[in-house]
This record gives C-alpha cells, sequence and structure tokens, in this order.
C-alpha cells in the first residue's frame, strides 16, 4: 500500500484462516502482565512525601528548580531475532530508543544512559556488536553513555539480555501536563517498523512459514529477520517543538499498541489518517492469521509517536516535524477511555 491509502476491509490485510494467532497464544498475556505490575507496585508502596507530578512514561523527582526523571526498559525477545542472525549491531539504538523516547513523551529531555548486558558466557564479538548499537543510539538522542555493566550469569541466562536506564532533566514547567483535552488534534510520526514490542508474536508469525534467514518476501530488506531487525526509531527531536507548541500530552506508541492513546486521560481519541502499517506488519499479520483487533493492540502499525495539543497549532507543528494530523479527541461516553481507529474500538 502507498502511504495514506487503507484497504478496503480497514487493516493492514486482514486474518486469512482459522488459526488466528494472538500475543497470548505467542506467550505473552497482556492482561496477566499488567496485573502482575500492579501487584509489584502494591507491594512497592508509594512515597506520600513525594511529588504527585509523575508521568505514566517515566518517574519525576522534584530537586528543586527542576525534576529528575528516571526510565529504564529492554530490548525484548527482538534479541532472539539477533540472535539467530548472529548479527547485534542495531539491538543497542532499540535500547537506547526505548528509553529516551519514554522521557520524551513525558516532556523531559534525556541527558545521560546506562547499560546493563547479561550473558551466559563473554563473546568479544557481539559485545563489540552491542557496544557499537549502543554509541549510534546515543548519538542519534543526544546523551551521554556513562558507564554500564556486564554481568555473566550461565546459571540465569540463556545467550544474552540487554537492558537499560535513562535520566533526564526538565524545568518543572517543562514536563508535559499529560492530560489531552476534548477538542484537541492528534498529531502523528511515523514509526521505522515494528520497534522493539510485541516481537514474541511477530516472531513466532514470522516463523511458521518461515526462517529468519530466508529471502524477504518485501523490498527494503535481505531476510526476514533482518526486516524484524530494523531498529526503534528515536523522537528526542520532537520535543523541542513540541514544547513550542504547547503539547499537552505524548504518547509513545509500544507495548498495547494503540491503547497507549489512553494514558492520556478517559477520552475516546479518534483516529483517522494514522500512517499506514509498513509492510513488515501485513508480513506478520498474514503469516500469523493475526486479527486487525490484535495488531493494533500491540503494534504501533506504522505511527511511533502521537501528541495532543491545541487544534489550531497542530498544522504547524506537523510541518516543522515531518509529522501529520491523524486525527482529534472527544468526550468519552463511558467513565474509561477508547480509540477509534480504521474500523476498531480499542
Amino acid at each position: 500500500m502507498s502511504e495514506g491509502d487503507e484497504g478496503d476491509d480497514g487493516g493492514p490485510g486482514g486474518a486469512t484462516d482459522g488459526d488466528e494467532l494472538t500475543y497470548a497464544d505467542a506467550g505473552v498475556d497482556i492482561d496477566a502482565s499488567e496485573a502482575a505490575t500492579a501487584a509489584l507496585v502494591g507491594a512497592v508502596g508509594s512515597d506520600p512525601d513525594a511529588d504527585d507530578a509523575g508521568s505514566d512514561y517515566a518517574g519525576l523527582l522534584d530537586i528543586g528548580d527542576r525534576y529528575l526523571a528516571l526510565a529504564t526498559d529492554g530490548v525484548g525477545t527482538k534479541l532472539l531475532v539477533a540472535e539467530a542472525l548472529r548479527d547485534y549491531s542495531t539491538v543497542g539504538i532499540d535500547c537506547i530508543a526505548m528509553n529516551v523516547n519514554d522521557l520524551v513523551a513525558a516532556g523531559v529531555r534525556p541527558v545521560a544512559f546506562v547499560d546493563y548486558l547479561a550473558v551466559d558466557e563473554p563473546d568479544e564479538r557481539f559485545a563489540e556488536q552491542v557496544g557499537a548499537g549502543l554509541s549510534r543510539g546515543a548519538e542519534l538522542a543526544d546523551v551521554e553513555l556513562v558507564g554500564g555493566e556486564t554481568a555473566v550469569m550461565p546459571d540465569v541466562i540463556r545467550g544474552l539480555d540487554l537492558a537499560g536506564a535513562c535520566v533526564g532533566l526538565a524545568a518543572k514547567d517543562g514536563v508535559f501536563d499529560g492530560r489531552a483535552e476534548p477538542g484537541d488534534a492528534l498529531l502523528g510520526w511515523r514509526s521505522s517498523g515494528i520497534h522493539s514490542n510485541g516481537l514474541t508474536l511477530a516472531r513466532e508469525a514470522a516463523t511458521r512459514n518461515h526462517e529468519y534467514t530466508d529471502a524477504c518476501p518485501f523490498e527494503g530488506y535481505e531476510t526476514v529477520g533482518e526486516a524484524l531487525l530494523e531498529p526503534t526509531r528515536i523522537y528526542t527531536d520532537l520535543l523541542d517543538p513540541m514544547r513550542e507548541r504547547g503539547v499537552r500530552g505524548a504518547a509513545h506508541v509500544t507495548g498495547g499498541g494503540w491503547t497507549n492513546l489512553t494514558r492520556l486521560g478517559a477520552n475516546r481519541y479518534v483516529v483517522e489518517d494514522a500512517f499506514d502499517p509498513q509492510p513488515v506488519f501485513e508480513f506478520v499479520q498474514r503469516e500469523g492469521g493475526v486479527s486487525d483487533e490484535e495488531m493494533y493492540r500491540t503494534f504501533n502499525m506504522g505511527t511511533g509517536f502521537v501528541a495532543a495539543l491545541d487544534a489550531d497549532d497542530a498544522e504547524s507543528l506537523a510541518d516543522e516535524t515531518d509529522g501529520r494530523v491523524i486525527g482529534h479527541v472527544e468526550e468519552s461516553e463511558g467513565d474509561g477511555g477508547s480509540v477509534a481507529i480504521r474500523g476498531l474500538d480499542l
């Protein structure tokens, strides 16, 4: 499909058979994951004296005239694709991107990053590739790499795991409020592909009838695995323009797909002109027989970052940043938020 065109069925390709694959079938039950996270947060508790300006994307610590912000994330099972291809050159970019993009969604400028690499046995070759990716990611995000940790744990790790943490700073009047208002425009920016979430489902679908080393059935990549490894886009360049145009809140479209928009408040988010999914999404859906709803609840589907702002400022921001107005915000008809996109109600 060309960008801006939608299929007649309102989705990227449509499930093709009765053997429908879901994220839970592939091994990740989002509801169970959210319940476990809630249990962890409840057990940790909260500091009654802490500032209440927290974000869904970062922890904010009041340090006087500014906030110190922290975010942490990892690459996830995308590492298994890298392992299969013996190509770890891009996963460092993913690791940094998944962290800095969360800070940007909070309205915070990322400044420094620290990584954690856990392995079953040391290997100079892949360590060098990981390091090169981290260096490139830091350059793209304009953050400093300030060290890290490599742990050798053969009894715990099979292969490797890569995660990290990012610190950022923001003036107290610089962080986003994080709440959209009815009447706001929704502005979106293109993703680079699958990014670094939903890979458990994508891998299961892609390998039903293919190997990672098979020739890619669509243009742009030599192999199926290379398409899955396309590194996550970094959105730090959007921060200053978004602040200047009075963005109220932003959403990094990661785990949970388009339902991330409901983090901006209990509104109805009507998406009318999202970017078209890249061919890799059509491939995953076709090979896995994945429903449209499951795809949009799992993946970014071509749009990796969304902001809510006054409609009068939206076109100007879009022109400045190569984004586009993709929809608008309405009052919710119920108690919770919802997302309407391509004939789906999420």
